[in-house]
């Protein structure tokens, strides 16, 4: 039987309290990490400017503590923004769709993007890497902030998404490595099939096929430890 320690069960409903925008504004890659820092004791439960004071309160009540005030060095608390792209400028370097954690812009390389309104978390992420500046943020909830300008059924929703994108970047990954390892074992099959005359050759045949099963064996043993890691 899996036993958890007491700080993963605290993990988790801090986690189902704070607002999945997974901004990064707390200082952690995302809510769940975030988390999981304020359960073992490493962050402070005034860290999330999405969720404002209202979500310092949320996690105070839950954790026991007195309510503080929202650390603004993370940010201030604000109406919710949703991005939007000037498409008309944009070059479809698809650098703001790598930066989405979760999944809110539509496009291709070479070609106009857009943003999901309905999707997009208001996180600023995908502002910095735009070459051309031509991402802005608009406020959608003006008067409303926090948890006012942001729902429960939301918060969930992104929460999915980014679960999923996270998903699918590994699912990628690991297709890409495969496809690599295929292309890799047919090289050295070939190479076993090459005639070589000379010494030199000889030489230059086998340090190909050294370099090729090196490679092999690194990405089976690669795949190994992801396999184990996903186990554990």
């Amino acid at each position: 039987m899996v036993k958890f320690a007491v700080s993963d069960h605290l993990a988790v409903q801090i986690e189902q309290r704070l607002p999945q925008t997974q901004c990064t504004k707390c200082g952690y890659p995302s809510c769940h990490d975030y988390a999981v820092a304020i359960a073992d004791g490493s962050a402070n439960y005034n860290q999330c400017p999405p969720g404002g004071q209202e979500g310092v309160a949320r996690l105070a009540t839950l954790l026991n503590k007195p309510v503080i005030a929202l650390n603004t060095a993370h940010g201030e608390e604000r109406p919710r923004p949703v991005a939007f792209i000037e498409e008309e400028f944009c070059i479809g370097c698809t650098l703001c769709i790598q930066a989405c954690p979760v999944d809110a812009i539509l496009g291709a390389p070479k070609q106009m993007h857009t943003v999901i309104p309905q999707m997009c978390t208001g996180c600023d992420l995908c502002v910095a890497p735009c070459p051309v500046d031509c991402i802005k943020m608009i406020s959608v909830t003006p008067g409303k902030t926090g948890w006012d300008a942001w729902s429960e059924e939301q918060a969930q929703a992104s929460r999915h998404q980014f679960e999923f994108r996270n998903q699918r970047l590994l699912r990628e990954k690991r297709e890409n490595e495969e496809r690599l390892a295929a292309k890799a074992a047919a090289k050295l099959k070939a190479l076993e099939l090459e005639t070589a005359q000379t010494a030199e050759e000889i030489q230059q045949k086998e340090r190909k096929k050294a370099i090729i099963a090196a490679a092999i064996e690194r990405a089976r043993l690669k795949k190994l430890e992801a396999e184990s890691g996903n186990a554990s």
